[in-house]
C-alpha cells in the first residue's frame, strides 16, 4: 500500500450555475466519505469564484478505485451543464517539513 495522497479538484461554475454546482458536489460528500480509504472529501469557496474540493486518500490504489467508482460516475453525470470549463484535478505529493503531523495533511 502506498502513502496517503492529497488531491485538489477545481470546479469553475457556469454562469448562473454556482448554487446548482454546490448542491451537486454537496450530495456526493457523505457517500464518498463511506468509500474505503477516504480520509477527507470537502468543498471550499475560493476567492476567484471557483469551488475547490480537497481530498485525502489512504493510498493511490484507493483513490484510483474511487475515480473508477459509481459515486464519481454519478457526480460527473450530475455536473452536466454546470461547469464553465473542465475540472482541474491535481494529485499532490507532500514535501516533508517540521514534524510528521506538521508537514502534511
Amino acid at each position: 500500500m502506498s502513502d496517503p495522497i492529497v488531491v485538489t479538484a477545481i470546479f469553475t461554475p457556469a454562469t448562473g450555475a454556482r448554487d446548482a454546482l454546490i448542491e451537486a458536489l454537496s450530495l456526493a460528500i457523505a457517500e464518498v466519505h463511506e468509500e474505503p480509504g477516504c480520509e477527507l472529501y470537502a468543498i471550499h469557496d475560493a476567492p476567484d469564484g471557483t469551488i475547490v474540493m480537497l481530498e485525502k486518500w489512504s493510498s493511490v490504489d484507493e483513490l484510483d478505485r474511487h475515480g473508477a467508482g459509481e459515486p464519481v460516475a454519478r457526480l460527473n453525470s450530475s455536473l452536466a451543464g454546470l461547469l464553465a470549463e473542465a475540472v482541474v484535478v491535481t494529485r499532490l505529493v507532500p514535501i516533508p517539513a517540521g514534524t510528521e503531523v506538521q508537514g502534511q495533511l
